[in-house]
């Protein structure tokens, strides 16, 4: 699969930022918010997700002169959420903070969604990117690397469980991909966002969790969770000493999740051009780049159009995913 490099990404927010500037400029005295702007997180408190949304908001509220207020709903792997935005009037008061699933996987794993993704969402602008990492509690999973955590789940089929964030989130994808790739049994177990994951891997109810890595580092760097390896094609600067997936004998297993803003479809484009040259601004800023870092995700600021590419190259490579993975949800 062809994931965005850290060059590539770079570039896309170098030319995101430079169509940022005539964006803007053209679209002040026209479209501004009347009211507070709603950004639906489609997942619960504490994940790459919200925070990334807090971020954004702070930026937002500012350059828009009206406040932008954090609204979770989590539940379906993000469709619920999602759902509530696309019915939404197109005006640039409710935008979704959309999600590698929510925006490209969902679309393929689920037999029916209650909106369509094509015509019912529309791309505004995509902030960062983070790697997935395979965590486990250090007592309750005996493997100490990725290599004999593989050689046990291999000799225990059907045995152990993988918990995810939901439904057709990259967590569960990559734990797909990785039944595929490495001939392993393994249940899907899926929660309601990271932080009710976060409270059963560090009480031992679980034993493995994959998922984004930021919520998690704080336990890793403290030694109360183990993490076995990252999902990225390269090893992720927050944790340098988790080797790849790759490294670890899964050849050509690679996957990041990304994170951006989608509005309700029909949204005027002139108050797509405004939201998203505000949104690669905020990305850009070196204070969003340090806080994002912080988080352990790397910028990747695009605008609208640029994002809607991304997103229609994300579908072709999860479209193929889940046909050989199998994974189906009603």
């Amino acid at each position: 699969m062809t994931l965005i490099t850290r060059r590539t990404a770079l570039a896309a927010a170098a030319t995101g930022a430079l169509a940022a500037r005539p964006m803007r400029a053209q679209a002040q005295g026209q479209w501004m918010p009347s009211r507070p702007v709603r950004l639906v997180v489609p997942f619960s408190g504490g994940g790459a997700t919200d925070v990334t949304a807090r971020i954004l908001a702070e930026g937002l509220s500012t350059r828009l002169g009206q406040p932008v207020v954090i609204d979770n709903r989590p539940g379906a792997g993000g469709t619920i959420g999602a759902d509530a935005v696309a019915k939404s009037d197109p005006d640039g008061h409710t935008l979704l903070m959309c999600t590698i699933g929510t925006a490209s996987i969902n679309r393929y794993l689920y037999a029916r969604l209650p909106y369509n993704p094509d015509t019912d969402l529309v791309a505004v602008a995509n902030a960062n990117a983070v790697a997935n990492g395979v965590m486990v509690h250090p007592t309750a999973m005996p493997a100490q690397d990725f290599r004999s955590f593989l050689a046990l789940v291999k000799a225990n089929p059907g045995k152990f469980n993988y918990a995810t964030p939901g439904n057709g989130t990259s967590g569960h994808m990559c734990g797909e991909l990785l039944k595929v790739k490495a001939g392993i049994d393994i249940a899907h177990v899926p929660y309601r966002g990271s932080a009710t994951i976060m409270a059963d891997l560090l009480a031992g109810r679980v034993e493995i969790s994959i998922d984004n890595l930021p919520a998690y580092l704080p336990h890793i760097h403290e030694n109360r969770l183990r993490i076995l390896a990252v999902t990225s094609k390269d090893r992720w600067f927050a944790v340098p000493d988790a080797p790849t997936i790759i490294e670890s004998g899964v050849p050509g297993f690679e996957a990041v999740a990304w994170f951006g803003v989608q509005a309700p479809g029909r949204t005027p484009k002139p108050i797509l051009d405004r939201l998203g040259a505000m949104i690669v601004e905020i990305c850009n800023e070196p204070t969003t780049i340090t806080r994002f870092r912080d988080l352990g995700a790397e910028p990747m600021p695009m605008g609208a159009s640029d994002f809607e590419r991304w997103i229609a190259s994300e579908n072709t490579k999860w479209a193929e995913v889940v046909r050989v993975s199998g994974a189906k949800l009603d």
